[in-house]
């Protein structure tokens, strides 16, 4: 099976064949940096590091664009209200986002462009749009595009322009149509001077869309091959995006990927609601490798739940995906493969199908329990484990796990791999303790004790294993 992608424009599901062979091309909607990072941004992010690592796995040399909105209406506002420079707060939060993502595995792209930096191209585009036709200043420093010149208009969403009563922004007193959208903003004196350009329409400030058509037929030229976002700027953003560049003549995106919303106890997250999540509020309560397989589980285009009990289960698989790594290791008196040669490892045939199956990894996860199963099973074989068949079996493991940017062994696990380190360090051998005593009982064949001291271990919330090498233990999920 080749890789199959959804198409949010199309709604359909088929083989992704890219515009430059070997070569992909994405361009995804980053951060707006008003504030803080929250379980949103990480999901939506998280999502297309998968699908960045799933492309580069599968051989694609991956081009991969996310941009950075460092001035908009929203940062101009909160930056006033705190009385900080507006750049300063932008650069604040931008930062921000950078140590949370990092913190969670989320692989840097190639370019990371700012909105500030690229006026010069925003410029020409309004040009051409102008001279095509399908843009007009209002003499008074904005432009606005002219909706109702490009008959497709509203194909993304599949709306038509008849229904879009209030699609567009304000009116303004310039506007045509109440529909058409802003690509420039004109100066306003109570805006600070520094937020502001000149242009030959006037002095002003870009329009949140513009941007995008701009950096990534910069960075990616006219024709690129995915587009992605999260599915809450599918409209307007997308579309107007989508507008513009057609309008200028150019291919744009040949795929829309978009993924899924996050609830929280089953509910829209929102702050009126008193159930939003910041990245900080989800990293402060739970490992962060925890916090990346509850993001990254369910299927990209799925709504997924944020609650205690799936962080529960999350935290447990994740611990149980550790404890057999580091068991294996310890078997072969260290990790056998490094981080950057598990790439040779050969995959299963389930896994790379569900992988290329529009990222679908919930099968992927599904596949990679049974091979820790399978694996957890030779560890605890009589006689001892067959060496190379351990070695294959980690392989294996972390390969598929290094997919989904959950390694336990590779660099940015490795620490926490061990359950937070010093914490289970100390948990271990209060427990190995308790399992000395236990062993001790069964060997005077006191099995009252040692029943006691399995039961006490197992109302803790600790699962025993019984083995040929001696009784190991792990997390239980709890209810």
């Amino acid at each position: 099976m080749t890789l199959h992608l959804h198409d949010t424009a199309t709604r359909t599901t088929a083989p992704f064949t890219p515009v430059r062979e070997g070569a992909v091309s994405l361009y995804v909607c980053g951060p707006t940096t008003q504030g803080a990072p929250h379980l949103g941004h990480l999901r939506t992010f998280l999502s297309f590091d998968v699908l960045v690592r799933w492309l580069e796995r599968s051989g694609y040399e991956v081009a991969h664009i996310r941009n950075v909105t460092d001035i908009d209406d929203k940062i101009l506002v909160k930056s006033a209200e705190a009385g900080a420079e507006w750049f300063a707060w932008s650069l604040r939060f931008e930062r921000e986002f950078q140590d949370v993502l990092d913190r969670i595995g989320n692989r840097r792209p190639t370019y990371e462009p700012r909105a500030t930096g690229h006026v010069p191209e925003m410029i020409e585009l309004m040009q051409r749009l102008i001279e095509r036709g399908h843009a007009y200043a209002d003499g008074a420093g904005s432009v606005y595009f002219d909706v109702a010149s490009l008959p497709t208009y509203g194909a993304l969403t599949r709306q038509s322009l008849e229904d879009m009563q209030d699609a567009g922004e304000e009116m303004e007193p310039g506007k045509r149509d109440r529909r058409d959208f802003a690509l420039w903003k004109a100066a306003k004196a109570t805006e600070p001077e520094t937020a502001s350009w000149d242009t030959p329409f006037g002095r002003g400030r870009p329009g949140w869309h513009l941007e995008c058509s701009a950096m990534s037929r910069k960075y990616l030229g006219e024709t690129f091959d995915i587009h992605a976002g999260g599915l809450d700027l599918r409209f307007p953003h997308h579309e107007n995006e989508q507008a513009q560049s057609h309008a200028a003549g150019y291919g744009f995106a040949q795929r829309w990927m978009h993924s899924g919303m996050v609830t929280v106890d089953g509910l829209k997250m929102g702050k009126s609601l008193d159930n939003f999540v910041t990245a900080a509020d989800a990293l402060g309560e739970h490992p962060a490798a925890a916090v990346r397989l509850a993001l990254v589980g369910g299927h990209y285009r799925a709504t997924i739940e944020y609650n205690t009990t799936a962080m529960r289960e999350a935290e447990t698989v994740w611990e149980r995906f550790s404890a057999t790594a580091r068991r294996a290791a310890e078997q072969l008196e260290g990790a056998p493969i490094a981080a950057a040669d598990l790439r040779a490892v050969e995959l299963p045939q389930e896994f790379v199908a569900a992988m290329d199956d529009d990222l679908s990894v919930p099968e992927a996860l599904a596949v990679i329990h049974r091979e820790q199963a399978a694996l957890n099973t030779l560890l605890a074989a009589r006689g001892g484990a067959d060496g190379a068949q351990v070695a294959e079996g980690l392989g294996r493991l972390r390969a598929m796990l290094d997919v989904l940017g959950l390694d336990p062994l590779g660099e940015q696990w490795g620490g926490e791999a061990g359950a937070a380190g010093a914490e289970h360090a100390a948990l271990d051998a209060l427990i190995s303790a308790q399992l000395t005593d236990r062993e001790a009982a069964r060997a005077e064949k006191d099995w009252a004790r040692a029943d006691a001291l399995r039961d006490a271990l197992t109302a803790a919330g600790i699962r025993i294993e019984d083995g040929q090498g001696g009784a190991r233990w792990t997390l239980e999920t709890r209810d």
